[in-house]
C-alpha cells in the first residue's frame, strides 16, 4: 500500500503527562475538581481473602467481624471503606464523564455458612445513590478456571453450586452525554474514532479474553497483583475518552490503567496506597513503547484483514482513510489517528512524559 504524496499529515503531535500519587485512595483532595474525563479502575474485592488484611488495616472492625465469623457485617464494613473513594469521584469527574469499574463477586465459607457476596450489586447501589447514571455493564469471561471445577458435592445433587467464571465491568456516567464543540474538539473526536469492526466487538456486553498471571516476583512486594489485563483498560479508554483526555485510576496497583492511557494518547493520574508498587510502575514503564507499538500495529493489521474479507463478501467499501488510503466502512473512520509511543521519560519522581509518532501502515511510503 502506497500513501499518496498529497495525503494529509497530522497537524499536531501530542505529548501526554502521567502522575503516580502514592497515598490513601480515600483522600483524593490533591486532584482538582472536575478535571477527570474518565475513571478506569478495579478496587480490592470485598470478601476475597487476599484483601482481608488491607481492609482490616483500613478498619479494625473488619478483622473483628471476620474473627467472630460474621460475613455479612464484614462485607458491609469493607464496602463502607470503598464508598469513601466513590463519594469523591463525582466531584472529580467532568460533566458527562465516565466511570468504568471492574469487580468480581465473591464466594466464601465463613464458619458453617457458604454464600455469594454480590460486590457488583452493592457497588451499583452505592453509585446510583450518588447520582451516577447506570449504563449496561459488560460481563468479562476470564477463562482462568481449571476444567475440573469444584462443585460442592461432587457428582451428587443437590448441594452443588456453579463456578464463577466472569467478572463485571460496571459502566456509569455523570449526568447526560458529553458535548463536543464544533472545531478543534469535534476534530479531535474524529481522530479518536474506532474502526467499525472494533466498535461492534468492543461495545458488546460480553468480553471473552483471558486474565493475566498475577504473581509478582519482586522482593518487598505483595505476591499477587490482582491486576486486570492491559486489553481491558485499553478498550475502555478508547471507548469512553478522546485523545488528550485525563484518565484516573484510584487503585493503580502495578500501573495497567496508566500504561493503557499512555498507549492510547491520553493523560492519566494513578493513586496507589502501596508505596512499594511505585518501583514496579517505574520498571514497567520501560515496556510501554514496545507494548503500545504491538497493540496499535495489531489494530491496523486486524483492520486490513477485516476489510479484505468485508470487500470480498460485500463489494468495495464506500470510504477510504484520508491519510493512509485504505478502505473503511464508515465516513467517521476516515480521520482516525494511529499514534505510537516514541518515548516515556521520568520527568520528576512520579511524573512521566510521553511522546508520540504516527504509525505508518505496512508497506506505506512516507
Amino acid at each position: 500500500m502506497t500513501v499518496g504524496a498529497g495525503a494529509p499529515r497530522l497537524d499536531k503531535v501530542i505529548q501526554t503527562e502521567h502522575r503516580l500519587l502514592l497515598g490513601d485512595s480515600r483522600d483524593l483532595s490533591g486532584i482538582p475538581r472536575e478535571s477527570v474525563d474518565l475513571v478506569v479502575t478495579s478496587p480490592p474485592y470485598p470478601m476475597i481473602r487476599m484483601w482481608d488484611e488491607l481492609f482490616s488495616l483500613l478498619n479494625p472492625e473488619v478483622a473483628a467481624a471476620l474473627g467472630r465469623q460474621d460475613g455479612p457485617v464484614a462485607f458491609e464494613l469493607m464496602h463502607a471503606e470503598l464508598e469513601k473513594v466513590w463519594r469523591q469521584l463525582w466531584s472529580l469527574l467532568k460533566a458527562g464523564g465516565w466511570l468504568c469499574l471492574n469487580v468480581g463477586d465473591a464466594t466464601r465459607r465463613i464458619g458453617e455458612s457458604f454464600r455469594l457476596y454480590a460486590n457488583q450489586a452493592r457497588i451499583t447501589q452505592s453509585l446510583q445513590r450518588q447520582g451516577f447514571q447506570t449504563l449496561p455493564p459488560i460481563l468479562w469471561r476470564k477463562q482462568t478456571n481449571a476444567p475440573n471445577k469444584f462443585l460442592g458435592s461432587g457428582m451428587l445433587p443437590a448441594g452443588a453450586y456453579v463456578t464463577l467464571e466472569h467478572e463485571y465491568i460496571l459502566i456509569f456516567r455523570k449526568g447526560t452525554g458529553r458535548r463536543f464543540e464544533p472545531g478543534e474538539e469535534a476534530e479531535n473526536r474524529r481522530r479518536s474514532a474506532l474502526f467499525w469492526e472494533e466498535r461492534n466487538q468492543w461495545y458488546s456486553d460480553l468480553w471473552d479474553f483471558k486474565g493475566i498471571r498475577q504473581s509478582l516476583n519482586q522482593a518487598g512486594v505483595r505476591q499477587r497483583s490482582a491486576a486486570f489485563p492491559f486489553e481491558l483498560a485499553y478498550r475502555l479508554i478508547h471507548m469512553y475518552s478522546v485523545r488528550g483526555d485525563r484518565v484516573l485510576d484510584p487503585f493503580l496497583g502495578t500501573g495497567t490503567t496508566m500504561f493503557a492511557a499512555m498507549a492510547a494518547g491520553r493523560n492519566s493520574i494513578g493513586v496507589e496506597i502501596d508505596a512499594e508498587l511505585g518501583a514496579v510502575v517505574d520498571l514497567e514503564c520501560g515496556r510501554v513503547p514496545r507494548l503500545a507499538a504491538e497493540r496499535v500495529s495489531r489494530r491496523l493489521e486486524e483492520h486490513l484483514a477485516f476489510i479484505e474479507e468485508y470487500q470480498a463478501a460485500r463489494g468495495e467499501a464506500r470510504h477510504r482513510h484520508r491519510r493512509y488510503g485504505f478502505a473503511v466502512v464508515t465516513g467517521q473512520e476516515t480521520d482516525l489517528v494511529l499514534d505510537r509511543v516514541r518515548s516515556v521519560a521520568l520527568e520528576s519522581p512520579g511524573v512521566y512524559r510521553v511522546g508520540y509518532e504516527e504509525l505508518a501502515p505496512p508497506g506505506a511510503r512516507a
